[in-house]
């Protein structure tokens, strides 16, 4: 984490990051209002129009934001996708080390007073987003998580069924083992303010696509207040999760989740955080 590839918006060449060892606690680091964080593998084909979207609805709500793009080891031209939306964009490059890493580092290096990620086909209408903002700004809540099951929740595409048992099935296993508040733990929609940002992801581990269920299991140990907000699905593009080889090693990794937990691999009690904890978990599964 301490030395990070970044594609500079507007530039053929790529820097080096350098964040300094503070970075995580000083909050003189913070510059604008809101970074939206999108991680990003092989997403050439998706990024131009998720990106132009993002733009112009953060443009016309005027807050200041800053759209932060985690390319996890693409193997296409992601990384060069910010390029032309000017300064508020930038790529973060990594190694591939999968969904949750990519996360992870994206939320750990933005600077806003506000901190969001969402997934690279911009699958929910960015009301949710504004709505999950003002909650926060306003002293209410630390973190929201989006959820396609609260009151409210609406979609304007049709879901593939298998998706839905699959999603269905899902839940069923979390809110035994992550949560029975947090109904939807898998919305590629949360919100969090920097300081609980700062607390959850210096402590998060698992690199997968069960990382979701990671982030609500430690709101809740780091006793961080939250809520969960309806949102609007208005993209369900294909998946790179697979259900035959995806279940199994997601349950597996929310087993694990609950026994780090039990041996008090978390530390809950460390309110401060440092970088090196954010490259313990430098590998992991592809994105």
């Amino acid at each position: 984490m301490e030395r990070t590839e970044m594609n500079v918006a507007g530039s053929s060449k790529t820097v080096i990051l350098k964040l300094p060892a503070d970075s995580f606690q000083n909050d003189d680091l913070v510059d604008h209002d809101l970074t939206l964080v999108i991680p990003a593998y092989n997403e050439e084909s998706r990024l131009p129009k998720t990106l132009s979207d993002a733009k112009e609805y953060l443009d016309a709500w005027g807050i200041n934001y800053r759209v932060l793009v985690v390319d996890d080891g693409s193997k296409d031209a992601t990384a060069t996708m910010t390029d032309p939306f000017g300064r508020r964009f930038s790529t973060i490059r990594q190694s591939n080390g999968g969904k949750g890493s990519a996360i992870r580092n994206g939320m750990l290096a933005a600077r806003g007073r506000i901190v969001a990620f969402t997934d690279a086909d911009l699958p929910y209408d960015l009301q949710a987003l504004k709505t999950a903002y003002q909650t926060i700004n306003s002293g209410k809540r630390e973190v929201i998580f989006g959820s396609r099951t609260d009151k409210g929740s609406a979609s304007t595409v049709d879901r593939q069924w298998m998706r839905t048992i699959a999603s269905y099935v899902f839940r069923s296993f979390m809110s035994v083992l992550v949560s029975r508040q947090v109904t939807d733990t898998q919305c590629g929609l949360k919100v969090f303010s920097r300081r609980a940002a700062r607390r959850i992801f210096s402590r998060t581990t698992v690199n997968g696509f069960a990382f979701d269920a990671e982030v609500v299991y430690l709101t809740h140990l780091l006793r961080l207040s939250f809520e969960t907000n309806a949102v609007t699905l208005v993209n369900d593009y294909a998946t790179t999760i697979s259900l035959t080889r995806n279940a199994i090693p997601m349950l597996m990794d929310v087993i694990g989740v609950r026994v780090r937990a039990l041996r008090d691999g978390y530390h809950p009690e460390r309110d401060e955080t440092h970088p090196s904890v954010a490259s313990e978990s430098a590998s992991g599964r592809a994105a």
